[in-house]
């Protein structure tokens, strides 16, 4: 597997080593002892899928506060997603930032977001599934989210008129989701 740095720090993109042959391919998705010789201590406590049918469906951006915070690792297997990390923790130089990483079955890269995190994606393929791992478990008193077009962070999401949830549609600006924080 090979590591990549993210433009914002403790962001890392994956990449792992596929073998093909006639009979198809096999590539190891995830390791602990390969986060641990690249200094990423995770345990990782709970898998989730996400299912989107249609082009253009966005879900984000959620995080969860505090002690409940997560981390996650994320990959497409299949369709194609623009998945986008933003930078919660007020002390951090990247603060406010984000950062946008293509996530497709064909390219098979995964992306690794810390807690202190925002996350989203949008589809960019019709049926598209994500798979992801977090290290906390699903915290409903924690959950939190930010509006997906907050104008503070101008968030290119490559589509015009993405697919909401209620939900999503309704979320607060940034500076009013994470007033108090401490920091992460």
């Amino acid at each position: 597997m090979t590591f990549f740095q993210g433009k914002l720090s403790g962001v890392w993109i994956l990449e792992p080593c596929v073998f093909s042959d006639n009979r198809g391919i096999f590539m190891e998705t995830w390791s602990k002892c390969e986060l641990e010789a690249h200094g990423l201590f995770y345990d990782f406590v709970q898998d989730n899928h996400s299912v989107s049918t249609v082009r253009s469906t966005l879900r984000g951006i959620h995080f969860q506060r505090g002690d409940k915070a997560q981390a996650k690792l994320l990959r497409c297997i299949r369709g194609t997603v623009l998945d986008i990390a933003v930078d919660l923790r007020p002390s951090s130089p990247t603060y406010k930032q984000w950062e946008a990483v293509e996530l497709s079955a064909e390219n098979k890269r995964q992306i690794l977001i810390p807690r202190g995190f925002g996350h989203g994606f949008v589809t960019l393929t019709d049926d598209t599934e994500i798979l992801y791992r977090a290290d906390n478990p699903y915290a409903p008193e924690a959950d939190a989210g930010i509006l997906w077009n907050d104008p503070e962070l101008g968030i290119d999401w490559s589509v015009e008129n993405p697919i909401l949830s209620e939900k999503d549609k309704h979320n607060p600006l940034l500076r009013d989701a994470v007033t108090g924080f401490e920091d992460w």
